[in-house]
């Protein structure tokens, strides 16, 4: 579980990440989840798109998407959100205390 100074070094960090993975009208399948796993295991932290088309929202997306990986939700904002799952093999970001 992640403390607010910690989710808030994180959101700094995510400012200016592009967002890597988009949902669309398909919605989440086990392809995306094996490639989210993958990403966050090299980057820790990554931002997500929810396109306008998929009639999903953010909120659960982003719960769903954190549960599955075994990542914490940083933060949503509009249809864009961020997740963190420290790394096992490329640990780049040390949270603060």
């Amino acid at each position: 579980m992640l403390k607010s100074k910690q989710r808030a070094y994180l959101r700094s960090l995510a400012n200016n990440l592009p967002a890597i993975f988009q949902i669309g009208k398909g919605g989440i399948n086990d392809n995306m989840i094996e490639q989210i796993d993958a990403t966050l295991e090299r980057r820790e932290l990554i931002k997500l798109h929810v396109l306008e088309n998929s009639l999903l929202d953010a909120y659960p997306v982003c719960n769903e998407i954190a549960e599955r990986v075994g990542a914490e939700p940083v933060s949503v904002v509009g249809s864009k959100f961020v997740i963190y799952r420290e790394s096992k093999d490329h640990k780049t970001i040390v949270l603060p205390k």
